[in-house]
């Protein structure tokens, strides 16, 4: 057997990682990480530079498609959880208003301060999620949306009933931003269109579904019951959630792994970004990151439709429990037009999808993020269409189906027009995408709390007609948007730094990601290729963590003779110790 043949038969495939360790560990390491020829000496003036090596089994982009759709449906449920119950209050306001003697105003704060903290809330979690990675501060603030959830329930006034209301929604914020940028981690952009379709509902069907579950609970158990179910539903998916999904983002998976080096090898590691970016203290790094959502904020005009949804709250009621004298477990099925249209809505999206991979294999993978907006502009058309059905066929003496109906083509265009933003302000901002869709919920959580609070007064002095009227108008004025941000996208884009340099941070991942590593030094040394095509050397699978360290001090001719030396003496020794830690994966063959 020839000395490369050997070298190949030591050879393994890269180490399948346990679901465990990825929970617990965001700095893992294996044998290949270990062995990496990263660019660099090692010292404080040139520190390896740490980047996703080849096939590297913990780059979420290399994560298994299934396992990739199970994190997505996983943090779609948190964001479903999270947005029912900001309308499934409205089940129980009757039973407030009597139990606390209050006017429908005040308790319909209960309503609005829950979406206020929808806004404030992720202006905080998005940049600390982009510091310190998704997995930790979900964890938290799920955990706290689930406590004070709780806590409502015991309620003895109406003012803490609506402080806690308003602490569980900021705290609750998290998967409203967080969850995309899981997606954007995890799905290229050739494939993230059908995961964002999939995740799209959740923000939308969520509230949908409230006022029915609420509407039922409150009649029939009473609000305490309403707020206590969602206690359990937000405490069951806390637990789930953070027992099923690991850490996903980039930069802090780099930035750990490059930390986990360092004190491994007693040399110095700084992840690419960190090391382009310049030596950062944590309050200069958090001020920036904190500042980046209220930047983006004023680029980004999205709110109207949002605020129209949650204004459908304080309407329904008025058009079908006191003008039709629905019941207030029924009035709560007037939602399910709106469903319908959501509905409709994902299966467009799914054939609409196949439109977007062919763009993308016209422009070699990387379609422009306009090419996310063709959605938005079908949406223009729906939804002030829907809005002014619903608006003039609401009144008593025309059949409830009528108005009901109607609501399809709100819910139809509020789910396009959300993932087409969604995905475009993902693709342009791809590392920034929690911060900028954080940006993007400031104002649709400031429409949402608003508009409930003056839609009773509205309905009471303008009638239902021109009432409804209103958000009709608002979203008629607002059809131009998508056609113009197609046409001038790209210009403004350019003038955007933090898109720019997503761009740039993006592009130098690919390139590293799809050329060969750097050779080592000993030009005598094999090289051998993996059966997926990338090159590793030879030594990388067949030398034990502390050979790896031993081996960098050497140098010359007597590089090969320490390897030759421990191969045969670690190598066993080494996968007796990794096999308690990790499975290797099978032979691709």
């Amino acid at each position: 057997m020839t000395s490369a043949a050997a070298a190949a038969a030591e050879a393994v495939q890269p180490t399948r990682l346990p679901h465990w360790r990825l929970i617990i560990d965001q700095g893992i390491l294996t044998p290949e990480i270990l062995d990496y020829p990263y660019l660099g000496s090692g010292t404080e003036d040139d520190p390896y530079i740490v980047t996703w090596i080849p096939d590297d089994p913990r780059n979420p982009m290399n994560t298994p498609t299934k396992t990739k759709w199970f994190y997505t449906i996983s943090m779609a449920w948190a964001t479903l959880a999270v947005s029912m119950e900001s309308s499934a209050f409205t089940g129980g306001i009757e039973q407030i208003m009597e139990a606390f003697e209050v006017g429908t105003t005040v308790a319909t704060l209960g309503v609005s301060l829950f979406v206020v903290g929808f806004a404030i809330g992720p202006l905080l979690w998005a940049p600390m999620s982009e510091l310190w990675g998704r997995q930790y501060l979900f964890a938290i603030s799920y955990c706290g949306l689930t406590v004070f959830n709780a806590a409502a329930t015991g309620s003895k006034n109406i003012q803490s009933l609506i402080i806690f209301r308003f602490l569980a929604g900021a705290f609750g914020s998290s998967p409203l931003t967080n969850a995309g940028g899981v997606i954007a981690d995890l799905f290229p952009a050739t494939q993230r269109g059908l995961a964002m379709s999939i995740f799209a509902c959740a923000p939308f069907l969520g509230p949908v579904l409230g006022p029915i579950s609420g509407g039922f609970l409150g009649m029939n158990a009473g609000w305490q019951w309403v707020m206590g179910f969602l206690a359990i539903f937000s405490g069951t998916l806390w637990v789930f959630c953070c027992l099923s999904v690991p850490e996903t983002y980039a930069p802090v998976l780099l930035r750990q792994r490059a930390v986990k080096l360092s004190q491994v090898t007693g040399q110095i590691y700084k992840s690419k970004l960190d090391a382009e970016q310049g030596k950062q203290t944590v309050t200069q790094a958090f001020k920036i990151a904190l500042s980046r959502p209220w930047i983006l904020l004023f680029r980004e005009p999205i709110a109207i439709i949002y605020g129209t949804l949650f204004m459908m709250f304080a309407a329904f009621p008025i058009v079908y429990r006191q003008q039709r004298q629905w019941n207030q477990g029924v009035s709560g099925l007037a939602f399910l037009g709106i469903m319908v249209g959501m509905v409709i809505a994902l299966m467009y999206t799914i054939y609409d999808n196949k439109r977007y991979l062919r763009t993308a294999a016209a422009h070699n993978g990387f379609a422009p993020p306009e090419t996310r907006l063709i959605p938005c502009m079908l949406a223009a058309i729906a939804i002030p269409t829907g809005l002014f059905w619903f608006a003039w066929t609401n009144g008593p003496s025309v059949h409830w189906m009528a108005s009901i109906a109607g609501c399809a083509p709100f819910g139809f265009g509020m789910v396009l027009v959300f993932l087409g933003l969604m995905n475009y302000l993902i693709d342009a901002y791809t590392i920034f995408a929690a911060s900028v869709l954080a940006a993007s919920a400031v104002l649709r959580s400031i429409f949402g709390a608003a508009f409930p609070l003056f839609t009773p007064y509205m309905y009471k002095n303008l009638g239902v007609h021109w009432a409804s009227s209103i958000p009709a108008f608002l979203a008629a004025a607002c059809m131009p948007f998508p056609f113009l941000f197609y046409k001038y996208g790209p210009a403004i884009r350019k003038r955007c730094k933090f898109s720019a340099q997503s761009d740039a941070f993006m592009k130098k991942l690919m390139e590293v990601a799809t050329k060969p590593p750097r050779p080592i030094d000993n030009p005598e040394e094999e090289v051998v290729t993996s059966t997926t095509g990338n090159e590793t050397p030879s030594s990388q699978t067949s030398v034990s963590p502390q050979s790896a360290l031993d081996v960098s001090a050497d140098n010359g001719a007597s590089l090969r003779a320490s390897m030759d030396r421990r191969r045969s003496r670690d190598s066993e020794q080494f996968r007796r110790a990794e096999s308690a830690n990790a499975q290797p994966t099978e032979d691709s063959h």
